[in-house]
């Protein structure tokens, strides 16, 4: 089986990366490319998904925005409004799923990528009740959203490594009203490199989805 490839795009615009991700989808349905993980860091941009209601957690009105410097963006994933940017790991897993057809087995494995990775920076990520992303007690640290389209996975996570934290203030995040956002520099007290965080979501990402993709039918 081959396996999992890590391809990093680097900075890029919310819009700009979610037409790559579509090309990538095709691609793979087709059997043009194997299953991968991308990995990006998005400029400032809050990104609505496709839960009713969405746009009513956007606080912050059009000027603040823009002297913010943030974009709004509608997206196809499901979940809430939530916000990306600079000092963020976005992960994109586009694989194929068609051997096991389970969204929920799905979700849960990449909850346990972000829950290991945190592990190896000695912080106790956990899922909460009834709610989506990964948490430290009810402090989000992990937004997730996907989608699929033809048993070829899309979208993904946002992990918070060393964000502006004060851009989360321009919305409810992912509608959450009992609990706040943090990050690994927040938790820990210093920055970590993101070359070294995407190093270890990479490892275990690999070990945990490497008996569950196949290829394409």
């Amino acid at each position: 089986m081959a396996e999992i490839e890590i391809i990093d795009w680097g900075r890029t615009r919310y819009a700009q990366a979610f037409e790559q991700q579509k090309a990538r989808v095709a691609l793979r349905r087709a059997d043009g490319c194997g299953d991968a993980l991308i990995f990006t860091e998005h400029e400032p941009v809050y990104t609505m998904g496709l839960r009713k209601g969405a746009d009513r957690h956007l606080i912050w009105d059009e000027a603040t925005l823009a002297a913010q410097g943030i974009e709004v963006c509608q997206s196809n994933r499901g979940g809430d409004i939530t916000y990306h940017g600079p000092g963020q790991i976005v992960g994109y897993p586009i694989l194929s799923q068609q051997r096991r057809r389970d969204l929920h087995a799905y979700l849960r494995d990449l909850e346990e990528v972000v829950i290991r990775t945190l592990a190896q920076f000695g912080l106790p990520g956990s899922r909460r009740a009834n709610k989506t992303g990964i948490w430290l007690e009810t402090r989000k640290i992990c937004a997730i959203g996907v989608a699929v389209k033809s048993w070829i996975t899309y979208h993904g996570f946002a992990l918070n490594v060393n964000p502006d934290l004060s851009h989360f203030h321009g919305i409810v995040p992912c509608g959450i009203t009992d609990g706040t956002v943090t990050s690994l520099a927040n938790e820990l007290g210093y920055s970590i490199e993101a070359k070294k965080v995407k190093a270890a979501l990479a490892v275990e990402f690999r070990e945990i989805f490497a008996n569950t993709t196949h290829e394409h039918e």
